[in-house]
């Protein structure tokens, strides 16, 4: 009876130890949760993250999803204490890689442990993000100073990432050369390389810097009369996004008379659409296991674009048509970050099954059931990490004009929007997910949301 007992006890022990992060499906989760949002039922959506996440002690995400949810609703304060919270975790990341960036690159780099049961530290673009989401909230209240904070902030990480990231290539390139693993994506048969090789994903500079960020320094920079400081911003954005005539005219206008006392120059700032989604797919790869080659299936990421809203590249300014210049993608940054982590993963992965592989083999010889345990075992746990910031807009948009100090309104979407303007320097900032309109602050009336359709909530 023991013979047959201890491998399922083996079997409990290692499900147990890999915690319930391995059995989570993240996008399923946030699936309904988004749905909820794209129909107006921000509480509904709320609910559902509080029923996903009821343990104290919270993740990265779970602050991420709920700042985003809570600025829906128009609840800046709410909002930002989600976001102070995500904003201090990421600050605790950046000072473990200040302190010593070797140890993390070793802990980060390890083989043994599945990338979907690490702790999630976010990606780099969706940290740079955070802080800029950060400013918006506080610009919607007409808090210049408090976004000048987030976007010095925004810069500092930037640099963070930059020096990591560099020194991270230099140690996988080592490490991928020792372990003998020289597999790039393109080499996985049946893998969506295309997605990862689009134009608009190897035209990125890197997978963190936005031209959004960049132009939104400058704006308020200038908003502050700091144009020594707003210059370096919108030099950086036109860098970022080349041959965008928005950009090029910031720097141009930088040593032109500032608006008149009746007037304002308002940035428009519409973010639309969700980020994108990550899935698992399996592709089988040969990998060299205890001097045979073996086809073994692997388990690797790959990006599901939403579809939740329809893309615009207009809105209605009383009466008028306003052009939208897009600053800002998520699916193309998010796409990046892949392919530039692509390699650390396809190493990760293959050492692992190697292995895995090479135990469970000496596991067979010996005790043939504990060798079956183990590969049922690794079967259920072998997955690619879908944690990722879902309600994060997925396109901003900007227009930026002279409006006389008063009432005005937005037509977004099909969707009537009231902007009070009073400030010399204003940002208008909203949010459209499916057919809803989202906005906070002082200066935007929203028009009454369009009645939601009755959707269940399965709630856990």
């Amino acid at each position: 009876m023991l013979p047959r007992a201890l491998p399922l006890a083996t079997l409990l022990a290692t499900l147990q130890l890999t915690g319930c992060a391995a059995f989570r499906s993240y996008d399923s989760e946030l699936q309904q949760t988004n749905q909820q949002l794209a129909a107006g039922n921000v509480d509904a959506a709320l609910t559902l993250l509080e029923s996903n996440n009821k343990g104290e002690d919270k993740d990265l995400l779970y602050y991420f999803e709920k700042g985003e949810l809570l600025r829906s609703k128009g609840d800046l304060k709410g909002s930002q204490d989600a976001w102070r919270a995500a904003d201090s975790v990421v600050f605790q990341w950046e000072e473990a890689v200040k302190l010593d960036t070797e140890k993390y690159l070793s802990q980060f780099g390890s083989y043994l442990v599945n990338d979907k049961v690490r702790r999630y530290e976010g990606y780099d673009y969706e940290k740079v993000m955070l802080t800029t989401q950060m400013a918006l909230n506080l610009l919607a209240n007409n808090d210049f100073d408090g976004a000048r904070t987030e976007i010095r902030k925004t810069h500092e990480r930037e640099a963070v990432i930059a020096e990591l990231r560099d020194k991270e290539y230099l140690k996988r390139e080592e490490d991928a050369e020792k372990q003998g693993v020289q597999t790039q994506f393109k080499d996985l048969q049946g893998y969506p390389v295309a997605s990862l090789d689009a134009p608009e994903v190897v035209n990125l500079k890197n997978s963190y810097q936005s031209a959004f960020s960049h132009y939104l320094s400058g704006f308020v920079y200038e908003a502050l009369g700091e144009k020594g400081l707003a210059a370096p911003g919108y030099r950086m954005a036109a860098e970022l996004r080349p041959n965008t005539p928005l950009l090029e005219q910031a720097l141009l206008d930088l040593d032109k008379n500032a608006a008149t006392p009746s007037e304002s120059d308002v940035l428009i700032v519409v973010q639309s659409g969700l980020a994108p989604a990550r899935d698992s797919v399996r592709i089988p790869l040969p990998l060299p296991i205890d001097g045979n080659l073996v086809i073994t299936p692997l388990s690797f990421p790959v990006m599901k674009d939403d579809t939740s809203t329809v893309r615009f590249s207009e809105v209605q300014l009383n009466d008028k048509a306003l052009a939208l210049t897009p600053l800002n993608s998520t699916s193309a940054m998010s796409r990046r970050a892949l392919r530039d982590d692509m390699p650390g993963i396809i190493l990760r992965t293959s050492v692992r099954a190697i292995t895995r592989g090479v135990a469970q083999k000496k596991m067979n010889e010996v005790n043939p059931m504990a060798g079956l345990v183990m590969g049922i075992a690794s079967a259920v746990v072998e997955g690619a990490d879908t944690r990722t910031w879902r309600t994060l807009p997925d396109e901003t948009q900007v227009a930026r004009v002279r409006l006389a100090q008063g009432e005005h309104h937005l037509n977004v979407g099909g969707r009537q929007v009231n902007v009070k303007i009073d400030r010399p320097y204003q940002v208008v900032s909203l949010r459209v997910v499916g057919s809803q309109v989202f906005s906070g602050g002082p200066a935007v009336e929203l028009p009454a949301p369009v009645q939601p359709q009755p959707q269940a909530i399965a709630l856990k």
